[in-house]
């Protein structure tokens, strides 16, 4: 009889061997898992954490019927979203100058025909400025504080 630390060493084993697999033995054994085939266009990546999850999920039970319901009211996330429920995007007139103060130093983007002008260069999106400004990715509306006009 195996015990429990048995079993999972050779789950972790099994695992780990995914990496060394052909993509045809990758796309047999999520055949075999889920019994349909995967998504068209999956990378390798993807397929190997897919059939790792489905492995575990096997072996140890998959999600929590709590967390489940949840996934479901919510689409996980993962559905495209309703676009009806999606907020509107705020159209800047040009001529509009927005400033934000980063590290102590004002920021003043201009607006203008469909670009943006911060520091006498040209920008197609305000999260563009605000990555060069930050050094890191920023919603460029959120970075300048623009808001649509009901308020969200």
């Amino acid at each position: 009889m195996t015990t429990p630390r048995e079993t999972d060493s050779a789950l972790e084993r099994e695992i780990g061997a995914l990496a060394d697999l052909p993509r045809t033995a990758l796309v047999e054994r999520w055949q075999a898992l889920y019994r349909t085939d995967p998504p068209k266009g999956l990378s390798r990546r993807l397929l190997i954490l897919g059939i790792a999850y489905r492995m575990q999920a096997k072996r140890y039970g998959g999600l929590m019927p709590t967390v489940r319901r949840r996934l479901a009211g919510n689409g996980g996330g993962c559905a495209t979203p309703d676009r009806n429920k999606l907020k509107p995007s705020v159209k800047l007139a040009p001529g509009t100058r927005l400033i934000r103060e980063w590290n102590g130093k004002p920021h003043v983007v201009d607006v203008a025909d469909g670009q943006f002008i911060w520091n006498g260069t040209r920008y197609r999106s305000l999260s563009a400025i605000a990555r060069a400004i930050t050094g890191a990715h920023w919603s460029g509306p959120r970075f300048f504080g623009v808001t649509s006009e009901d308020g969200s």
